[in-house]
């Protein structure tokens, strides 16, 4: 298999070498650090839509960090309708933090300081678009 030579690709393919389904780790994290989006999910059914919206959330990171063609807008579009949910926004900005500390909790030693670098200037310019008030 080629490596991306795009560092955030890169560490999506180096977890899924490693790693079948990360939506049990990314959530238990987004719940270990904000209980209070666990109630935002219903029971029954939520699984579905966890795996439905971490695989929207890669496909969003994947456009965002690439060459931006296209629907490269799916993160503002999101906010949007997460806003009519009443989702704060931090927690918006924080699943897409929870999500490279499972990445980064993966790869282990193989998070290199450029995948670190490329997923630190991901988050800041998905924050500087989620919340453009702030900083």
């Amino acid at each position: 298999m080629m490596s991306s030579a795009n560092p955030i690709e890169r560490s999506f393919e180096l977890a899924a070498a490693r790693c079948d389904d990360l939506t049990p780790l990314v959530y238990r994290r987004l719940f270990e650090a904000h209980p209070e989006a666990t109630a935002m999910f219903r029971t029954e059914g939520s699984e579905l839509v966890k795996g439905s919206m971490l695989a929207l959330t890669i496909e969003a990171i994947l456009n965002f960090a690439g060459e931006r063609r296209g629907n490269f807008r799916m993160i503002e579009c999101e906010v949007a309708s997460h806003d009519a949910y009443g989702t704060p926004r931090e927690l918006f900005v924080a699943f897409f933090t929870v999500i490279a500390g499972a990445l980064r909790e993966i790869l282990g030693v193989e998070w290199t300081v450029e995948i670190d670098a490329a997923w630190q200037k991901l988050l800041r310019e998905i924050e500087s678009i989620v919340m453009p008030d702030v900083g």
